[in-house]
């Protein structure tokens, strides 16, 4: 469970740099989200290995 607190810790912080990029134009924010979201794709991809392995045992 700690694994789905570490993704809504990273959505929680996409947030802001996804409005400074959206609603402001801020390019500097963008590379952030695409940092974060990438992050967010590898603990996605790492929490499903998990679940999947669980499942067989």
């Amino acid at each position: 469970m700690s694994r789905f607190a570490e993704v809504k810790s990273l959505v929680d912080s996409l947030e802001g740099d996804m409005d400074k990029f959206y609603n402001k134009g801020n390019k500097t924010a963008g590379t952030r989200a695409r940092k974060t979201l990438q992050d967010l794709k590898k603990i996605a991809q790492e929490i499903r290995v998990e679940i999947q392995e669980k499942k067989n045992d």
